[in-house]
C-alpha cells in the first residue's frame, strides 16, 4: 500500500491511500470503487471512498438502480415475450408457454435467446428437433422457424432476449477457443426421420406467424413448414446448458464480469454467473466491487441458487443498473462473504452500451424502494 505519493507515468497517477493491485488489500477503512472506459476494457481509475459510494439517502430523480419481479409478467400469445427493458439494440423480455405452441413462429425483427428459466421439452425448427431443459440457453437465428412443445403439464417461463444483430461468441483470447465451453458440447437439432405432420390449427391448416417491426403476418400451408429432407452449412439454432459452462475465476484476484461473457452482439454482451469457488488468498475481495459503469447498462436475472452480493433478490427478479450511477454490493454483501468458499448463484447478466428503456409492461412489476436498499445499516 502507498500513502502521500503522487507519481506520473506510461500506466497512469496516483494519490493519497491506495492499494497497488486493484481489489486486493483494500486500505483499511476504505471503499474501493472502479471509474472506468468501455466497460472493463478501457481507461480505469481505482478511488479509495471513505463512505460506500451507495450510501446515499435519497435520489430525486429517473437515474436510480431498479428492480421487478420478471417472472410475474404473462408474457404474450403464443409463446412470445411481453418485453419490459428494451433499446434498439436489444429487448429483454418474459415468455410463458402452458402446452404446445397452436401456431409456428418466425422472428424477421432478430436473434432471439432464450434461457430456460423453468420448463422441459423440444424445440421444432427447420433445421430439425433440439431438446431443451430448465438451465438451457436456446439460441435462434433470425428468420428460423420454430414451434415450442413442452413437455409435461407444468408451465414453463423462458428469459428472452431478442438481438438485433447477430448473436455470436467472444473471442477468448489468451484462455484459447476451448475456454468456458468446448464448441463440441453445443447441440444442434436433428431432423426427424419422416416428415412433421403436427401442428394443425382448428381448420386443418398450418398457421405461421412472421413478426417484422413488431408486427405479426399470419401465413397458412397446407403441410407443416418445416419439411426440410437435409440441411448443412454453419447457421442453425444451438443449445447450451449452464451446467456445461465452466467459469474462468482467479483465487486471488476478484475478475470483472466480463471474463463471463458468453454471447457477444451489437452493442451488448450476454454474461452468465455461475457456481464457482470463491476468492481465497489473504486480502483478495471476495464480492463484486464498487463500480461507476459509465458505458454501460447492466441487467442481470437472477436463476437460482444465493444471491449474497444482493440481499432480497429471489429466482425470477431482474435488477438494472443505468449507466452513470455508481453500482455495487449491498451494505451486509462483504460480511454475508466473509465465510464463505464458493458462490451458488446462477444468473444471467446484460450488459448493453446504449441506455435501456422501460416498457408500460415494466411499471406492472417494479419492486419499489429498490433503490433505497443500499441505504440500509449505512453510518452517515
Amino acid at each position: 500500500m502507498a500513502r502521500n505519493k503522487h507519481f506520473s507515468s506510461a500506466f497512469g497517477w496516483s494519490q493519497g491511500s491506495v492499494s497497488a493491485q486493484a481489489h486486493v488489500h483494500t486500505p483499511e477503512g476504505t471503499y474501493e470503487e472502479e471509474h472506468g472506459r468501455n466497460g472493463f476494457f478501457g481507461r480505469t481509475s481505482h478511488l479509495y471512498h471513505r463512505h460506500p459510494p451507495t450510501g446515499w439517502i435519497r435520489i430525486e430523480g429517473e437515474l436510480k438502480p431498479r428492480a421487478y419481479t420478471a417472472i410475474q409478467l404473462d408474457g404474450a400469445p403464443h409463446g412470445q415475450a411481453e418485453f419490459f427493458l428494451e433499446n434498439h439494440d436489444v429487448r429483454l423480455g418474459i415468455a410463458k408457454l402452458a402446452g404446445a405452441m397452436k401456431i409456428f413462429a418466425r422472428n424477421a425483427d432478430g436473434d432471439e435467446v432464450r434461457f430456460i428459466h423453468e420448463g422441459a421439452g423440444t424445440l421444432e425448427t427447420d433445421y430439425g428437433d433440439l431438446s431443451y431443459r430448465t438451465g438451457d440457453y436456446l439460441v435462434i437465428p433470425r428468420g428460423t422457424t420454430f414451434r415450442f412443445a413442452p413437455e409435461g403439464a407444468a408451465p414453463e417461463t423462458h428469459f428472452v432476449i431478442e438481438s438485433a444483430g447477430e448473436i455470436e461468441l467472444p473471442d477468448r483470447g489468451m484462455l484459447g477457443r476451448h475456454a468456458q465451453f468446448d464448441p463440441m458440447v453445443m447441440r444442434t437439432p436433428c431432423l426427424p426421420e419422416k416428415e412433421r405432420t403436427e401442428g394443425r390449427n382448428t381448420s386443418g391448416e398450418f398457421e405461421l406467424h412472421i413478426k417484422r417491426e413488431g408486427e405479426w403476418t399470419r401465413v397458412f400451408y397446407p403441410w407443416n413448414p418445416m419439411n426440410a429432407a437435409g440441411w448443412k452449412g454453419d447457421l442453425a439454432p444451438w443449445a447450451i446448458n449452464v451446467d456445461q459452462i465452466k467459469p474462468v475465476m482467479s483465487p486471488g484476484y476478484h475478475l470483472p464480469p466480463s471474463v463471463h461473457t458468453t454471447f457477444v452482439s451489437r452493442n451488448f454482451v450476454i454474461c452468465s454467473f455461475l457456481p464457482r469457488p470463491l476468492e481465497s488468498e489473504n486480502g483478495a475481495m471476495k464480492v463484486p466491487f464498487y463500480h461507476r459503469n459509465i458505458d454501460f447498462d447492466e441487467v442481470l436475472f437472477y436463476h437460482a441458487g444465493n444471491f449474497f452480493s444482493r440481499e432480497g433478490i429471489s429466482a425470477g427478479a431482474v435488477t438494472w443498473h443505468p449507466l452513470g450511477i455508481h453500482h455495487g454490493p449491498h451494505p451486509n454483501a462483504a460480511k454475508n462473504a466473509a465465510d464463505k468458499t464458493h458462490t451458488q448463484e446462477i444468473a444471467v447478466m446484460i450488459d448493453t452500451r446504449n441506455p435501456l428503456h422501460a416498457t408500460p409492461s415494466a411499471s406492472k412489476i417494479e419492486v419499489t424502494g429498490y433503490a433505497m436498499s443500499w441505504a440500509a445499516d449505512q453510518k452517515r
